[in-house]
C-alpha cells in the first residue's frame, strides 16, 4: 500500500490560485485506507473549497486511481462536470495523480504527498517494510527485510553497535539483524548467515519507463 498524507491548505491554495471551478477525485484504495482521499476526505475538501468561494463542479472516488484505463472511464462518466472545471484536484498517490494527468488535458493538482510503501499495523498506523529494491533476499532472512528495517541498510549484519538486541541509532528499536537471527533460529536454519551477501546491484531496481525506453 502507498502511504500518503494530505498537502497543507496553504500549498493547495497556491496551486489553485485563479482556479475557481474544481472537480475532485479520490481513490477508494490506498488513499481511503490512509484516510486522506476517500469519500469522507473528498467531502471535507469540497466543504473547504466552497468556504473559499470556489465551485466544486463534481467529484468521483475511483476504485483504484492508479488504474489508467479505469481512471479514464470514470472521467468520461463525469465528462460534463470535468469539462466545467478549471482544475482537477486529485486526492491520490503520485501514481494516481499521473493516471489522471494521462487521461485529461485539464490542469491536474495533486492533493497528497506520497510517503512510502507500507504495511498496515492497524487502522491509521503504518510501517515501512519494503524498499522495492529489485533484489529480494527475504527467503534467506526469514521474511525480514534488512535493506528497509536495518537503520543502516546492512546486508551483512549485525553491526558492532547492537546491544541487547537493540539498534544503536535508537535504543527503543529492535535490531533488524537480531530479529532475523532469532527467527531463523526458531526455524532451525542458518539462512543468510551461511554466506556473505555481495553488495546490492541497484541496477536491478525495476523502472518500467526506463526499460521500455531501451526497447
Amino acid at each position: 500500500m502507498i502511504i500518503s498524507e494530505q498537502k497543507s491548505q496553504t500549498e493547495l491554495l497556491v496551486q489553485l490560485t485563479e482556479k475557481e471551478h474544481i472537480f475532485l477525485i479520490g481513490c477508494a484504495a490506498c488513499a481511503t485506507a490512509c484516510k486522506v482521499g476517500g469519500e469522507e476526505e473528498v467531502f471535507q475538501m469540497q466543504e473547504w473549497l466552497q468556504s473559499l468561494g470556489k465551485e466544486v463542479t463534481g467529484s468521483v472516488v475511483i476504485d483504484e486511481a492508479c488504474h489508467i484505463m479505469r481512471a479514464g472511464r470514470d472521467l468520461r462518466h463525469h465528462k460534463v462536470a470535468v469539462a466545467a472545471a478549471d482544475a482537477l484536484l486529485v486526492l491520490a498517490c503520485g501514481a494516481g495523480i499521473q493516471s489522471i494527468s494521462a487521461c485529461s488535458e485539464k490542469r491536474v493538482v495533486g492533493g497528497l504527498n506520497s510517503l512510502f510503501l507500507g504495511n498496515i499495523r492497524r487502522l491509521g498506523q503504518f510501517e515501512e517494510k519494503c524498499s522495492l529494491c529489485g533484489e529480494c533476499i527475504l527467503n534467506e532472512t526469514a521474511g525480514i527485510c534488512p535493506v528497509t528495517i536495518c537503520a543502516k541498510g546492512l546486508l551483512n549484519g549485525p553491526c558492532g553497535g547492537v546491544e541487547d538486541g537493540k539498534c544503536e541509532t535508537d535504543r527503543e528499536l529492535d535490531c533488524a539483524w537480531h530479529l532475523i537471527y532469532e527467527r531463523l533460529k526458531v526455524q532451525g536454519r542458518s539462512g543468510v548467515f551461511a554466506r556473505t551477501v555481495e553488495p546490492k546491484n541497484w541496477g536491478k531496481k525495476f523502472k518500467p519507463g526506463r526499460h521500455e525506453n531501451k526497447k
